[in-house]
């Protein structure tokens, strides 16, 4: 099929009135296919989202277990839970009012859990100690960003609020902000040298900013979200001084902290990093960092109760001796295992695909290429009065079922395009994916070179 064929206006309209048509579209044709319409694909590929049970990472046996009996305790006198299983369900269902995981809690959460998660950030940082007082559980950590805008944001004054925001971001903290009427600052991540953060971009935003509202916080995603890139210690260090030099509230988004897998790379969080700095900086510096037991190995989406039971299992998971260990280590082991043979598998196909760099993956879960297109396919694209990288991905999905997002939804340089897919689905999943999308992309650069 040609790709100089017009869209029909319905299609077209998918892309311009909302802002997630392509999810919307990539719904139609599998109702579609449903439906007996034959395409030259059997199914929608769905690379779109962080969504690791979607992509066909199975659960955690241990974590759906202890969920499974705090839920259901009659399970506790089944056998065939584990020991350590039964225990841990036990312990978590004590801390429940009644014993049950309907009753109400503490607005900030469980107070045994609140320490437990204490305990494993003391234990990630190295020993840097946190209290149990400075944690709030959330259902998401998306919620605990809305929080911290509306305490931030101050809609009476009469200077609008800004925040500082990377670009690349992904489009939901934009919509946040843009709902909760702030004014976003961007500063531009340097694709050139692996999405690094420079200090003199994040100075350039911030002067720029100050000639149109009032910027009170800095937004940082480490490891980043489309981007993949994790900062360095020092590069952390840098931002600090600069947040502290400035006056501005560190919102660190580290919910893909688990998520590290690049050679020769340390996860830093923020807190531990802030934390050892001289007194004048750490004792002055307001910050608040975020994870979630949605991301990482677990990808655990759950209401509050059973959301902080989650918390619990991923702040403090099997331990050696423990029955459920060899299972949890193996699985957990092999999730990781898939992610670095995905990212493996997407650098040597895209390096046999003209028109595509990309950057190697060290953390989180996508993976953020760049497309260079051809001046035909910008003329293409500009003529039906959409971003080149929109209609690539309208075309990829219509063409091959392969549904990923464009890069015209997280931000991006001037004449710059991406696309941005998911690592976390099995490998035979992600096989295809990539088969499908080396088929386009030659056959696309083939018709506008």
């Amino acid at each position: 099929m040609s790709f100089l064929k017009e869209i029909s206006p319905l299609v077209k309209n998918y892309f311009q009135s909302g802002k997630d048509g392509l999810s919307r579209r990539a719904a139609q044709i599998t109702a579609e296919i449903q439906q007996g319409e034959r395409r030259n694909y059997n199914e929608v590929l769905d690379l779109s989202s962080g969504d690791l049970h979607r992509g066909g990472i199975k659960p955690i046996t241990f974590v759906r277990q202890v969920l499974a009996a705090c839920l259901y305790p009659a399970l506790l006198e089944d056998d065939s839970l584990p020991l350590d299983v039964k225990q841990r369900a036990e312990s978590l269902l004590r801390e429940c009012d009644g014993g049950s995981v309907g009753s109400y809690t503490e607005s900030s959460g469980i107070p045994k859990i609140k320490h437990c998660l204490s305990q494993f950030i003391t234990r990630r940082d190295g020993g840097v100690p946190c209290s149990p007082d400075n944690i709030f559980i959330m259902s998401g950590s998306k919620t605990a960003l809305r929080i911290m805008l509306k305490l931030l944001i101050r809609s009476e004054d009469s200077c609008q609020t800004g925040v500082l925001i990377p670009v690349p971001t992904y489009p939901t903290f934009t919509l946040m902000l843009e709902e909760e009427e702030a004014a976003i600052i961007p500063y531009h991540l340097c694709e050139e040298q692996g999405w690094t953060l420079q200090m003199e971009e994040l100075h350039r935003a911030l002067q720029a900013g100050r000639k149109i509202c009032n910027p009170v916080a800095l937004y940082i995603c480490n490891p980043g979200n489309p981007t993949g890139h994790l900062q360095s210690r020092k590069s952390i260090e840098e931002v600090i001084r600069f947040a502290a030099e400035e006056r501005l509230f560190i919102l660190a988004d580290e919910v893909y902290q688990s998520c590290v897998y690049g050679d020769d790379t340390e996860f830093y969080s923020y807190k531990k990093v802030l934390s050892e700095m001289d007194s004048t900086i750490s004792s002055t510096v307001e910050l608040a960092s975020f994870n979630t037991a949605s991301k990482g190995f677990m990808g655990e989406k759950c209401p509050p109760v059973v959301g902080q039971i989650a918390l619990d299992l991923m702040a403090d998971p099997p331990k050696p001796g423990d029955p459920s260990f060899p299972t949890f280590s193996e699985e957990v082991q092999s999730i990781n295992n898939t992610i670095r043979k995905n990212t493996g598998r997407i650098q040597e196909v895209f390096a046999e695909l003209p028109g595509i760099s990309c950057h190697p993956l060290k953390a989180g879960l996508f993976v953020f290429p760049c497309l260079h297109f051809p001046p035909k396919a910008i003329k293409w694209a500009k003529k039906r009065q959409m971003e080149p990288d929109m209609l690539y991905c309208l075309h990829l999905l219509e063409e091959t079922g392969l549904h990923v997002r464009p890069g015209c939804k997280y931000g991006q340089r001037k004449d710059s395009h991406h696309i941005r897919l998911f690592v976390g689905t099995q490998e035979n999943i992600m096989e295809d994916a990539l088969q499908r999308l080396k088929t386009f992309h030659m056959r696309f650069m083939k018709e506008f070179s």
